[in-house]
């Protein structure tokens, strides 16, 4: 994979911080979106975090200038068809992705491609594309330069070679691949995500605070990050959008989106992205 371009679609939160890692690890890297403002916002933001670092001294002026001469942006789907890998990591939405999926399957028939997505079924995106052997999740965690897990999810129609290409670049990422199958949520937001959820109740109760709930879980249960707390980090509207599929895909009551997220969810309040969620950001 080593003199391989990667593409990587949609330049929001989690394309950012992808196109940065890829950039950074030595690979060419396309990051697309239908918005010359937000690619631009993008560079801004991976400049701005590879400075950072510089400052601690993770990172050598030399090396961030070489990773954003890797980087390139464009506003035109084709500039991807010479990609060996395209990444997609667009907003949480079946149709849209599988009208991605579909039109980047005719870039290229030797072309992997792998979504970002955090719950959406693999095989139905693959079922979209002429060559569905060739697509696989790559579900990368936010922050993407800090956080070291993908799950690698296999569809009913990928082939093996496919998920060993995606577990090898995992590892020139400096990621750690996982194996997941092809359920709702996958393993870590099955687990993650419900137990968000049923924080929000809690508040949504009066049984205790957003704050208090958060102490409790990092004293308590030594997580690092209160679940409300990371809730807003991910976005209220994904952790509500992954209940939901949750909920469709498993039939099961216990997966009920709490009525609180969605009603924070209709008011615009998705947390820090957004300057407010459970709690308030300048």
């Amino acid at each position: 994979m080593s003199n391989k371009r990667i593409g990587v679609v949609g330049a929001g939160t989690m394309g950012q911080g992808i196109a940065q890692v890829v950039a950074a690890s030595g690979f060419d890297v396309c990051l697309y979106d239908v918005a010359d403002e937000q690619l631009s916002r993008a560079e801004a933001n991976i400049d701005k975090s590879l400075s950072k670092l510089v400052a601690k001294d993770k990172l050598s002026e030399a090396d961030k200038s070489a990773a954003l001469a890797r980087l390139s942006t464009t506003t035109t789907l084709d500039a991807l068809s010479d990609c060996a890998v395209i990444i997609e990591a667009a907003p949480e939405q079946p149709e849209l992705k599988e009208n991605l999926f579909r039109d980047l399957s005719r870039l290229s028939r030797d072309a992997i491609l792998a979504s970002n997505t955090s719950s959406l079924s693999l095989t139905r995106l693959a079922a979209v594309c002429e060559y569905p052997e060739r697509v696989v999740g790559m579900h990368f965690f936010n922050p993407v330069p800090v956080l070291k897990l993908v799950e690698v999810i296999r569809a009913e129609q990928t082939a093996d070679e496919t998920v060993a290409e995606i577990e090898q670049l995992a590892k020139a990422l400096g990621k750690t691949a996982v194996p997941v199958g092809d359920a709702p949520g996958f393993a870590v937001n099955r687990l993650l995500v419900p137990m968000i959820n049923e924080a929000a109740f809690i508040v949504q109760e009066g049984t205790a605070t957003p704050e208090a709930i958060d102490s409790a879980m990092k004293l308590g249960a030594a997580h690092p990050m209160g679940p409300l707390a990371l809730a807003d980090l991910i976005g209220l509207d994904v952790c509500l959008a992954i209940m939901e599929v949750l909920q469709e895909g498993f039939g099961d009551p216990k997966y009920r989106p709490c009525p609180l997220l969605k009603r924070m969810v209709a008011a615009g309040y998705l947390g820090r992205k957004s300057g407010r969620g459970f709690y308030t950001y300048d």
